[in-house]
Formats: structure tokens, C-alpha cells, sequence
């Protein structure tokens, strides 16, 4: 075998391993794009109660509304 070529018991789970941190790494990044929406969400809901555009109770309900996701997220 020529110096610097892979072998497979050493490519194949190296190959896994970066797959798993790669899924990782996007689930991750997926998870706070969700959070950052929704907060920002909550903050614009918040607005437009202080400023008497929408009642308390409508806003309540626009929160609720969104629920939580329990997808593959």
C-alpha cells in the first residue's frame, strides 16, 4: 500500500464520525434559528401590546397559537 492512501478501517469510520458531527452541527445551528424566531416573535407581540394596537388577551392567544415544535427539531 503507497504511503498517504486511506485505508478503509481507518476512512469508513472517519467518514461516519464527520457525518454525525455534521448532522450535528446542522441540527444545532436549525435548533436557535427556531428559538431566535420565536423570541423575536414574542417581542414584536410584546410591542404592539404596549403601544395598544393588540388587547393582552389577543396577544396570549397569538403565543399559544405558535406551540412548540416537536418535529425533528
Amino acid at each position: 500500500m503507497p504511503d498517504g492512501a486511506l485505508r478503509m478501517d481507518v476512512y469508513l469510520p472517519t467518514l461516519i464520525v464527520a457525518g454525525l458531527l455534521m448532522w450535528s452541527l446542522i441540527r444545532t445551528v436549525g435548533r436557535v434559528l427556531v428559538v431566535q424566531a420565536r423570541e423575536r416573535s414574542r417581542r414584536e407581540i410584546a410591542a404592539y401590546i404596549a403601544e395598544g394596537t393588540m388587547t393582552p388577551d389577543q396577544g396570549e392567544r397569538l403565543m399559544k397559537a405558535g406551540g412548540e415544535t416537536n418535529g425533528w427539531m
